[in-house]
This record gives structure tokens, C-alpha cells and sequence, in this order.
């Protein structure tokens, strides 16, 4: 059972930037569950698009991996032979942490693990990556760099998945879907302590952007095309093919 996130439970003198640290690693499972809208769909659907995708002979990149949902689902569902994932993070704690998951489910595809950042990765003979939920914490002068440098080593008609926090443009939907998705955190047990401590640790980290800016930059970058597949509140994931 996973353990039972508590991080911002208790009031704080001082709310640092959030970290993916020991603290966070330990409760990911049920932190990420409760507070981002359809991410165990997103994960799922993770392994359809692997088994649609991912070919022979290929590399499969999970960027920004936390503790390997991502990956294992991916995993799990790849037919073609010859594949080889690399799942990147530069937590150490997720990293050690993923290490253990990946060795308990046994598989013939084999798994590197790195701790790096994500910006610094080599991407080659790519069929398929994911971003699921780690651009928006990476600098946005730097973003495009990142896309770039992922359709530089995906192979053609390889895919990228892409999962963000996405801002609206509009100040009324704004506040429409923010007050949704605290009434989501709230049902699943946030106090309005947790809610706000957890605010203030993300506001200056976690730099979300309109669906239009990811298009753009994406069709820039490189991409043929970009679409939503999935959106709940003010989560989407995006299809992009080279």
C-alpha cells in the first residue's frame, strides 16, 4: 500500500521550493494520485501508445522518470523486439528508488537508469519519449532547447507524449478550473493547510503555460503535428509525432 502523502501536513515556518527529495520519494504514489487529475489514466495509456509506437531495434526515453510509472507501463506493453528504455531523473532518491522497482518486475527489456538532467541528455534511435509532467519545472528559456534536441534524436514518425499543468488564457476559466481542482484535492483529503503550503512551494518552480504555447513551440521544434488526446481541469497530455 502506498504510504500516505503528509509532506505539507503540519504548518511550516518557512515553505521552502518543493523538492523531490527523500520526503516527497517516499509518498509519490499517493501525493501525484491526489492531486493530478487522471494521471493513473495517463499512465495507463502510456502502455497503448508504447505498443502503437515503439519499434524494433528502438530506444524508448521516460525524461524526468520520478519512481518509473511511466516507464513500467510502457514496459509492459512494448511487442517489438530489441528495445532498449532509459529512464532519466535527477533526483537522487527517485532514482534509487526506481532502480529497486524496475529490478522487482522482471522483464526482458532492459531499463539504464541515469541521474542527470534532463536537458543534458543524448536522445538517439528514439521510437518514443515522455515528459510526463517535467517540462513545467524546467526553465522556460530553456524549453525549447529540450524539444529541439528530442526531435533530433527521435526516428521519423516517433512520438512524444507530453503531460503538463496548462494555464488558461482566459481569467474566468482560470478561476473556474483552479476552484475545480481544489474541490478534486479536497475530496481526496487535503486540508486547506496542505493546499496552500504545497502552493507556495510550487509557485516559483512549476511554470505552467497555455495548450497554444506547447503547440507552437512544438510545431518549431520541429514536430509535424501536436494535439490533446486527454485533458481533466487543468491537466493535459499531448501527442506530438515527428
Amino acid at each position: 500500500m502506498d504510504k500516505v502523502d503528509k509532506v505539507f501536513s503540519e504548518p511550516l515556518n518557512e515553505v521552502d521550493d518543493f523538492n523531490f527529495d527523500d520526503k516527497v520519494a517516499d509518498v509519490f504514489p499517493d501525493m501525484i494520485k491526489r492531486s493530478v487529475p487522471g494521471y493513473e489514466r495517463i499512465i495507463r495509456h502510456l502502455g497503448t501508445f508504447a505498443r502503437l509506437f515503439v519499434t524494433d531495434s528502438s530506444n524508448v526515453y521516460d525524461l524526468g522518470s520520478s519512481l518509473g510509472a511511466a516507464t513500467l507501463s510502457m514496459r509492459r506493453s512494448i511487442s517489438a523486439s530489441n528495445v532498449k528504455m532509459i529512464a532519466v531523473d535527477n533526483s537522487v532518491s527517485m532514482v534509487e528508488r526506481s532502480k529497486k522497482l524496475f529490478s522487482a518486475y522482471g522483464s526482458d527489456i532492459p531499463v539504464q537508469v541515469i541521474k542527470q538532467d534532463i536537458e543534458t541528455v543524448e536522445i538517439s534511435n528514439a521510437s518514443m519519449v515522455v515528459l510526463n509532467f517535467t517540462l513545467q519545472f524546467i526553465e522556460k528559456a530553456k524549453r525549447t532547447d529540450l524539444l529541439q534536441n528530442i526531435v533530433k534524436g527521435l526516428n521519423p514518425g516517433g512520438l512524444l507524449v507530453l503531460s503538463e499543468k496548462i494555464h488558461f488564457s482566459n481569467p474566468a476559466t482560470q478561476k473556474l478550473i483552479d476552484d475545480m481542482h481544489l474541490d478534486f484535492k479536497r475530496k481526496n483529503g487535503y486540508s486547506e493547510l496542505e493546499i496552500s503550503q504545497k502552493r507556495e512551494a510550487l509557485q516559483d518552480i512549476l511554470i505552467p503555460e497555455t495548450f497554444d504555447e506547447h503547440r507552437n513551440r512544438l510545431l518549431s521544434a520541429g514536430f509535424r503535428s501536436a494535439d490533446i488526446w486527454f485533458q481533466q481541469y487543468n491537466f493535459a497530455s499531448i501527442v506530438a509525432i515527428k
